[in-house]
């Protein structure tokens, strides 16, 4: 009993630690740069009073704010889905070629159909179901094994690199909605991208909230599952959905980002646990926290150039990931 109240305290207050982080980071993100407003100052100008100040952050840095949370939450979400069906630690979006895989479509709407830009996400998904398809078949052999999934996954991910950077450089390289998907950019998003994502990520995680149940379920030997009355193959392709949904989504408007689907739900169960009906809700704050942290950081640390968020993730989880890879008993001593 008395271990059974330290874990739900220690749960509290991990959730009441997010989110003051994260309020403390979005506050700290609209006063990065060459303007800045006292937090009354924010209030006033937005429900009060024009304020050219505000006016100004609100149309410059609240869609990239925004962006950033969504984004860093669908991606989270979408790890732990993935390592729940995959049954897999190591298991991420970015890593097994799901986010290269959505943004390659994404590259080539933006390059061939621009006028089509605002199903751009559409495309995103079905470039991603067609990546974690292939990744799937890929690695079958007479069952799926983790480290097979990871290989094979990084190979699918370099392919789908190597041809959206091809259409890159055929743009010129510029600043266009194809380099901004390419190197996950998210500088000149505006509030129109946050609409577009905004009900993809809400449905996405509605969904994920809905199957936290069925995830605890998958983490037990299939063969259990079944007996528990699970469809097993049907419930996994589900769930995979909309995995690839959240991670393509995001994809499409913010870029391919790596390691943030593997970090948040590592840390997540460090904090409060496997049980995916608190650890869905944690890694959406933390995912949100950590993408808009990643992006703050890459505004300032180089300033007056900027380094994007997916860079600051790839620096930060390339030795998180071999750190979980030395550890991990399924890939050897």
């Amino acid at each position: 009993m008395v271990r059974k109240q330290k874990k739900y305290r220690r749960t509290w207050i991990s959730f009441a630690v997010i989110l003051f982080l994260l309020l403390l980071v979005f506050f700290s993100a609209i006063n990065t740069g060459s303007l800045s407003v006292s937090f009354g100052q924010l209030l006033r100008g937005l429900f009060v009073e024009y304020d050219e100040n505000v006016a100004a952050v609100y149309d410059l840095r609240f869609p990239r704010i925004l962006i950033s949370m969504l984004a860093g939450a669908a991606i989270a979400v979408s790890g732990v889905l993935f390592q729940a069906i995959l049954k897999n630690p190591l298991a991420d979006p970015g890593i097994i070629g799901i986010s290269s895989g959505a943004g390659f479509a994404a590259v080539c709407v933006s390059t061939f159909f621009p006028t089509l830009y605002f199903f751009t996400p559409f495309a995103a998904f079905f470039g991603g179901v067609a990546a974690f398809f292939l990744v799937y078949c890929l690695s079958w052999k007479q069952g799926l094994s983790p480290l097979r999934i990871i290989l094979t996954g990084v190979a699918v991910d370099a392919l789908f690199t190597g041809l959206s950077s091809i259409f890159s450089t055929m743009t010129g390289g510029q600043r266009t909605g194809v380099a901004s998907i390419v190197e996950a950019n998210i500088t000149q998003k505006t509030w129109s991208d946050v609409g577009t994502l905004f009900p993809y990520v809400l449905a996405g995680l509605f969904l994920a909230i809905l199957f936290v149940g069925e995830c605890n379920l998958l983490s037990l030997e299939d063969k259990t599952a079944r007996g528990l009355g699970i469809n097993v193959n049907r419930t996994r392709i589900v769930i995979s959905l909309t995995a690839v949904l959240l991670a393509s989504v995001s994809t499409a408007v913010a870029g391919a980002v790596s390691f943030l689907g593997l970090i948040v739900p590592h840390i997540g169960r460090l904090l409060v646990g496997s049980d995916h009906k608190v650890l869905i809700p944690f890694s959406t704050l933390a995912g949100a926290f950590t993408f808009l942290l990643a992006d703050t950081i890459g505004r300032t640390i180089a300033a007056p150039y900027e380094v994007s968020a997916a860079v600051i993730m790839s620096v930060v989880g390339g030795p998180f990931f071999i750190l979980l890879l030395r550890r991990s008993k399924k890939y050897g001593n």
